[in-house]
């Protein structure tokens, strides 16, 4: 890989790094992020699991959009 296209890529890769801890830190005031209908959470003898099945989705779907 040359010069210029690593470039390219560390540049391209903290623009994401940014715009993610962005959303990370806003994500507490979106009220419908990790509680929507299609997320689990089970919890059971202390121990908790939680997958965010429809939130994924929905982000898998912007981000889709976004991209293209």
């Amino acid at each position: 890989m040359e010069i210029q296209g690593l470039a390219k890529f560390v540049i391209v890769a903290g623009i994401v790094l940014t715009i993610v801890g962005v959303l990370m830190l806003l994500s507490p005031k979106l009220p419908f992020i990790g509680k929507l209908p299609g997320d689990f959470y089970f919890k059971k003898d202390g121990v908790s699991f939680y997958f965010p099945l429809a939130t994924s989705i929905i982000v898998s779907i912007v981000l889709s959009l976004v991209i293209s």
